[in-house]
């Protein structure tokens, strides 16, 4: 009884504190631009939510409060919906590698703007443009109907550095690396990103990422890295990326973190003791996660690391020699056993060829019925090899389990992330994150399995996200924070793609705010494309 007592008397002040909000803001009588009555409001704080009016003023949050007797250009009655901040997604492929694809190829961004997205960063995983700085003035021309902001991926400058090749840089590469990571966040990245698992990045030392974290950190940026491994030796990676945090000096993501493999299902218990302990003694470690047991990568990530040493043309060299190819079949075959095959080629889904399309959205096990040869574990890996030596297919592997998924979801530094793109009807078959990952979490884990509640998911979409990047005017509903909105029915928000059917909006979401402008107005897009350039440099 006391503990209710206690809580309704903090909710009552808190109520009393925000509805002065609208009075020692010192309101102009002009009508506000915006005026939204009635909404059950979450300020993105990890708290529950108020009964409040919300009114916007040019691109800011004007007042939160009763604001009943104020006139607007535009009111909506929000009653019984939920408004929250302007979700925001730190991991995104909205730059992708063809330049004509993704954000530029739809700037509207329905996929993301339908789950309450409002500011997509992106250049993860190791790989991002460079220089950034021309990538940014292409969308300060060209704004999208998303904000976007990126981090500069080491991966990618290594490449530019060194090649592709499986060395230590001299001391002048590893210098002109540091150049270009100052370069990378003088010109307004918000970090460094990197990818392990993927060539080049696989051949670094962690010395020399860590020697490249310490300039992001000098410039308030953080790191942000899919780690080496997400399988048997995943908890030497967390351990790694800890690492990097801690002696670069800087805050550190593990992102869309995972167990994958079957022989370490539930070791999320150990990888996340490893994130408390790391806390505990004073590091920044934090963590990102999409809430789907199959990942998404190319079909390169099956074979072993030493076989893409120099890139494509050595890697299609080598398996041209018999030798070398029976050795990158068995690490095949090892990998489909333990690891992101999940010990069964029907689990590896072919999402998108560039040389064949029919095949996208078969599996392994399909293809090679189809070509008359048994399923087995070493035919898939001669297919594998195969499908590489046409293109570097992407593909879905499903191999996690439900249970890590949900125990990493409820850890109070994991936030939200889609490691979704900028996407659109195709004949592509993509993983359903690209269009569902915010509204699943709201939809499946909040409402119908009552994993977290929703203002800790809200939490997770909103504040946490902005205050790893230093964004200290969004992610939040407080006056004069920029008006990211997003408005949504909690009872009918839900993701509607499948991994059979992904290219489906989620549904629930509106009405979506990008700096006080309608991007999504009743349920349907506006065509506005108010979206802005995030640089990091202006919050520091």
């Amino acid at each position: 009884m006391y503990k209710r007592c206690l809580l309704s008397l903090i909710v009552l002040l808190t109520a009393c504190s925000v509805e002065r909000q609208a009075q020692d803001a010192g309101i102009s009588e002009e009508p506000f631009d915006i005026l939204l009555l009635g909404g059950t409001v979450y300020s993105g704080e990890n708290v529950e939510p108020l009964i409040a009016d919300l009114a916007i003023s040019g691109d800011r949050i004007a007042a939160v409060g009763d604001l009943g007797g104020h006139d607007a250009q535009l009111t909506l009655e929000v009653s019984g919906l939920v408004v929250a901040p302007g979700f925001i997604d730190i991991h995104t492929h909205a730059v992708r590698d063809d330049p004509n694809d993704g954000i530029f190829r739809w700037p509207d961004a329905e996929n993301v703007i339908r789950q309450g997205v409002a500011t997509v960063m992106s250049g993860p995983d190791g790989g991002s443009p460079l220089p950034i700085g021309n990538t940014l003035a292409v969308l300060d021309a060209n704004p999208a109907a998303v904000n976007f902001g990126t981090f500069v991926g080491h991966g990618s400058i290594r490449a530019y550095v060194m090649g592709e090749d499986d060395r230590s840089p001299s001391d002048d590469e590893l210098q002109e690396m540091r150049d270009q990571v100052a370069l990378a966040m003088q010109q307004g990245a918000f970090g460094l990103s990197s990818g392990l698992i993927y060539p080049p990045g696989r051949f670094a030392s962690t010395d020399e990422v860590i020697e490249l974290a310490k300039v992001a950190g000098q410039y308030g940026g953080i790191y942000i890295s899919h780690m080496r491994q997400e399988g048997l030796e995943v908890l030497d990676s967390v351990a790694e990326t800890i690492r990097i945090g801690e002696e670069g000096g800087l805050p550190t993501q593990i992102t869309h973190h995972k167990i994958v493999g079957a022989p370490m299902w539930g070791r999320s218990v150990d990888t996340l003791a490893l994130v408390d302990a790391a806390r505990a003694r004073g590091v920044d470690v934090s963590i990102d996660q999409y809430p789907y047991t199959a990942s998404s990568s190319t079909l390169s990530i099956m074979f072993p690391g030493w076989s893409l040493d120099g890139g494509r043309e050595a890697l299609i060299a080598r398996l041209q020699d018999g030798e070398q190819r029976a050795q990158i079949k068995e690490g095949i075959v090892r990998n489909i056993e333990v690891d992101r095959g999940g010990n069964d080629p029907a689990n590896v889904v072919l999402a998108d060829c560039a040389h064949d399309s029919t095949l996208n959205g078969l599996n392994l096990s399909e293809i090679l019925r189809q070509q008359g040869r048994d399923a087995s574990h070493e035919n898939a890996a001669e297919l594998l090899m195969e499908l590489l030596e046409g293109s570097n297919c992407r593909a879905v592997f499903h191999a996690m389990s439900e249970e890590d998924v949900r125990r990493i979801m409820q850890h109070p530094v994991t936030m939200t992330a889609s490691d979704g793109a900028i996407e659109a009807p195709t004949e592509r078959k993509p993983h359903p994150r690209y269009y569902g990952a915010f509204a699943r979490v709201l939809g499946r884990y909040v409402r119908e399995e009552n994993l977290i509640p929703l203002h800790t998911a809200i939490h997770k979409m909103t504040r946490l996200p902005a205050e790893r990047m230093g964004l200290t005017d969004r992610g939040r509903i407080e006056v004069d924070a920029v008006a990211d909105i997003a408005v949504f029915d909690s009872q009918t928000v839900i993701d509607k793609a499948t991994f059979e059917d992904p290219h489906q909006y989620a549904e629930g979401m509106h009405h979506v705010f990008l700096s006080g402008e309608a991007v999504l107005l009743n349920g349907e897009m506006t065509g506005a494309r108010p979206g802005r350039v995030l640089r990091s440099g202006e919050y520091r």
